[in-house]
């Protein structure tokens, strides 16, 4: 840059606008980069939401592939307080008789009585040596310690001390059998004033007659807080003498099934040729009757989001790579858009977008390539080897690009008689590929060619075309730049020069008027 400019104090003439109107047509170069430049940026992301589509319609693809989508089943009970059901997608359609008999239980036992002096309140994050004096029968300090017993469901057993000081309170006590290996849970009753042992999970599992029965055994001697204190034993005696079981619960579940087979579970559910029963009540000696039916809704609920995914990105695609470019309107520089307004500048960019993948190879072989997949025939073993066989086929108008139809009618009708041979036109059998599959493998090689073009978000730009030129007119517009500053720099010396010879002249003719004066 030159040292300094006169802006035509000599002259008279606007330096700065002359230097101004010289530079933009030097700029003409470096506007059409620009506009190139932005063209390539609109270009790339093109290309990425359209893998972005084309990877979502992958992932439904994949997802047409499980055996779910087409054989759910829907079940229903003409007892649902009672009984209901769930059904994998294996269960044999019909109807199945289901009288409840005995629901499962836990088994729980609580102190016999009060277990306090007159009512006295305890404070459970006390002492239990601060807390000896309310106690009904006092608490024996030197002898705390609690032995206790749960029982399995494959006959073992969990064999528990809980070691207890003085200077814990009941609330220690209580964290103590809860977080132990009997899975029983302990708690107060303020209420009762009684203390509540319960196993966490319903079932008789005590077949060895120990503890008369009990699901939470102990003995006295080795649980003397728990049955002198707190009031829970394992026994009494009933109106004739007898000792009996103080616990209750500890029950397994109990229904007859089909009239015929009579079976018990350790808890409210039972699982028979993939239906899941679920027990809420008795049922008074009568049979509720569970229904298992094809779920055809979710099945064609399914397919048709998938159809229609389908669909909107083949208008989508098919619409880009026919559209074309508007040659009128080119990018805008960074200096057009400061002389628009918004709603301008986003209208001029609308039409200037058009024709971003016009007439694009990768595009519309995966196009031509997926119009393809749907209509070669599969092998199934069953009724339906072509989508034409289950409702579904191309729309006629030519203007649709290729689009589905769904009659669903024959859809539903092709679930409900054999939703196996649809499954299996989707997701193939063995090394046989299904529709799904093939439009997966299209859809992968389309998705690969326009990553090579465009890449992806996380790609290094010198690793896919487009990045490659963007870094080249990169440093095109750099090399520029700095040349147009020279330019720039020369022209202003020029006209300095101009304007000092100027004011050197005038000097002198000055001069030579005022000796002639």
């Amino acid at each position: 840059m030159s040292d300094m400019r006169i802006g035509g104090l000599a002259t008279g003439m606007d330096i700065d606008k002359i230097v101004g109107d010289l530079m933009k047509a030097e700029r003409i170069p470096l506007n059409k980069m620009e506009q190139e430049k932005t063209w390539l940026t609109w270009q790339r992301d093109a290309y990425r939401d359209m893998n972005k589509n084309f990877d979502e319609l992958e992932t439904m693809a994949s997802d047409m592939k499980f055996s779910d989508v087409y054989n759910t089943k829907t079940t229903s009970s003409t007892m649902s307080d009672a009984v209901t059901a769930t059904a994998d997608s294996g269960a044999s359609n019909g109807n199945y008789s289901v009288q409840v008999k005995q629901l499962a239980s836990a088994a729980i036992n609580t102190s016999r009585g009060a277990i306090t002096k007159n009512g006295e309140t305890l404070d459970l994050n006390a002492s239990l040596e601060s807390q000896q004096n309310k106690f009904k029968n006092g608490i024996d300090l030197t002898n705390l310690d609690l032995t206790m017993k749960t029982y399995n469901e494959d006959g073992s057993t969990n064999d528990v001390t809980i070691d207890i000081t003085k200077d814990m309170s009941m609330n220690d006590i209580f964290k103590k059998i809860n977080n132990s290996d009997l899975g029983v849970r302990a708690f107060y009753n303020e209420q009762a004033d009684q203390v509540v042992l319960e196993r966490t999970k319903t079932g008789d599992f005590n077949q060895t007659g120990e503890f008369r029965g009990a699901e939470i055994g102990f003995q006295s001697d080795s649980a003397n807080l728990l049955t002198q204190t707190f009031g829970v034993w394992n026994s009494k005696q009933d109106k004739d003498g007898n000792w009996v079981k103080t616990e209750v619960g500890g029950k397994d579940a109990e229904f007859v099934y089909n009239n015929a087979l009579t079976i018990t579970s350790h808890d409210n559910s039972y699982k028979l040729n993939g239906v899941n029963f679920q027990f809420k009540d008795v049922t008074d000696g009568k049979n509720a009757s569970v229904t298992v039916n094809n779920n055809v809704d979710h099945a064609v609920d399914k397919i048709t989001k998938f159809v229609a995914k389908y669909n909107e990105i083949i208008e989508s695609a098919n619409k880009q790579v026919s559209e074309r470019k508007n040659r009128d309107y080119k990018p805008l520089t960074d200096k057009e858009k400061e002389a628009m307004e918004e709603k301008e500048i986003e209208l001029w960019e609308e039409q200037a977008k058009k024709g971003l993948l016009s007439n694009d190879s990768a595009i519309e072989g995966t196009l031509f390539s997926m119009r393809n997949q749907w209509y070669e025939s599969v092998e199934t073993s069953g009724n339906f080897n072509t989508i034409t066989d289950i409702g579904i086929k191309t729309s006629s108008n030519y203007r649709d690009g290729g689009k589905l139809l769904i009659t669903e009618s024959e859809l539903r009708s092709a679930l409900e008689n054999d939703p196996e041979s649809v499954y299996k036109l989707f997701s193939g059998e063995g090394d046989k590929k299904g529709i799904a599959d093939k439009l997966e493998e299209s859809l992968r090689n389309g998705m690969k060619q326009i990553e090579a073009k465009a890449g992806k978000s996380t790609s290094v730009s010198n690793n896919f075309r487009i990045g490659k030129e963007l870094d080249s007119i990169k440093d095109e517009m750099r090399d520029f730049e700095d040349r147009l500053t020279q330019i720039e720099d020369r022209y202003w010396s020029q006209f300095t020069a101009m304007e000092k010879a100027i004011q050197k002249l005038n000097s002198q003719s000055a001069q030579l008027m005022s000796q002639f004066g």
